[in-house]
């Protein structure tokens, strides 16, 4: 018997059974975020803008903005209730939301108004931190994320980098402001006149843009760090227009005794400061010292965190500014460039579905952490302040 070709458009596979698909609406947990205003430090950024809001409004989610908190950056209160947010004059009620927003982690006050088991995302500063605040936080069985942890899939601390950038550019221009007023100097190089002389120490992401600022102004720069590795990419990113060293005390008492202006953007902890006091006192009268690592360790033995209403102090006759928050001083474009971040930040969360499953799935996510439900997750931290360390892979399967 002749077998009859039927002709078919679909594939044998096609044709066998298939298991019956019921349409999910993959939906994450809808989170409240609250953005209460900056209380300390004169700060002035804040995390969100209000083109932010619209899109995360958009996207489900409940925004509770207290008033006031996009005025140091500029935005006012009716472009955030404009974008969706709900606007209250209670700090209490922003403080209260499931994730809580800010740029400075919360004083003792604001740690009160918190609720239990609430996500926090702020900046830690560990400088400035002690005991007392982990203590407290821990109390609330907090989940607190710190900018200075979070990492993206390729292990780049992506926000350290971003606020990185700007600082580092903000360091060579407010420099500038404090070279005028101490001896009159132009900070760069004019036909004719020698150029001012920039020693920046650290070659990650905030010298490389600080020498970036200062080559562009045509000051001349010398690089120090202790990684070569480091030296040799910011070599490459400037042509190789710049002399780059090893931390060698010699090799920086004669860099210093020539700078105008000086950098502190070494990343590394380091026990003992890179710069002594002896080093600055055989500094020229009226030359600046800009220290922006200072909320992490003092690389620079003389100088001390300042703040926007005092920003610098002069000691043997050299300015030191010690701004734990030197983007504050643009802090639209700074409150702009975090806002990004976050945007995409907490977008790619509903993604996943909230939180509480990014911390199951993700590495980085976990990484990000210094606490889960009130343990102590970051041993850097428990070492420095004597807490006990928990493995947060422990805590979450």
């Amino acid at each position: 018997m002749s077998h009859t070709h039927v002709f078919t458009p679909f594939s044998e596979r096609d044709l066998l059974p298939q298991e019956e698909k019921l349409e999910i609406v993959k939906k994450g947990k809808q989170f409240s975020i609250g953005v209460p205003k900056e209380t300390c430090l004169n700060e002035r950024r804040t995390c969100i803008t209000p083109d932010a809001v619209q899109v995360l409004v958009a996207n489900g989610h409940h925004i509770i903005v207290e008033a006031g908190a996009g005025e140091g950056s500029f935005f006012s209160d009716f472009q955030y209730s404009e974008s969706g947010a709900k606007i209250t004059q209670n700090p209490q009620e922003a403080y209260e939301q499931d994730l809580v927003l800010k740029i400075n982690p919360p004083t003792t006050e604001e740690i009160d108004m918190l609720k239990m088991n609430t996500y926090l995302i702020s900046a830690l500063q560990i400088n400035l931190r002690d005991k007392e605040y982990f203590k407290k936080l821990a109390e609330k069985k907090i989940n607190a994320i710190a900018f200075e942890f979070i990492a993206d899939e390729y292990k780049q601390l992506s926000l350290v980098r971003l606020i990185g950038e700007i600082a580092g550019s903000i360091s060579i221009l407010y420099a500038a402001e404090l070279l005028a007023l101490s001896n009159g100097l132009m900070l760069g190089g004019i036909t004719g006149v020698r150029p001012t002389e920039v020693v920046v120490i650290g070659a990650g992401i905030v010298g490389e843009f600080a020498t970036k600022a200062a080559l562009g102004l045509g000051a001349s720069v010398k690089v120090f760090d202790n990684s070569l590795s480091k030296l040799r990419r910011l070599h490459m990113m400037v042509d190789g227009r710049v002399p780059t060293s090893i931390i060698d005390p010699k090799e920086l008492t004669k860099s210093l005794k020539r700078a105008d202006v000086v950098i502190g953007a070494l990343s590394k902890l380091s026990a003992v400061p890179i710069v002594t006091e002896e080093m600055v006192v055989g500094m020229k009268k009226g030359s600046v010292i800009i220290d922006v690592t200072i909320d992490n360790r003092k690389m620079i033995e003389t100088s001390e965190v300042t703040d926007m209403e005092n920003p610098y102090i002069i000691k043997h006759g050299v300015i030191h500014c010690g701004l734990p928050n030197l983007t504050s001083k643009m802090p639209r474009t700074t409150t702009k460039a975090i806002s990004n971040f976050f945007l995409s930040y907490l977008l790619n969360y509903d993604d996943q579905g909230g939180f509480e499953n990014m911390l199951v799935h993700k590495n980085e996510m976990k990484q990000s952490l210094y606490m889960y439900k009130g343990r102590h997750t970051k041993k850097m931290i428990c070492d420095r302040f004597d807490l006990t360390y928990h493995d947060i892979n422990l805590l979450i399967f």
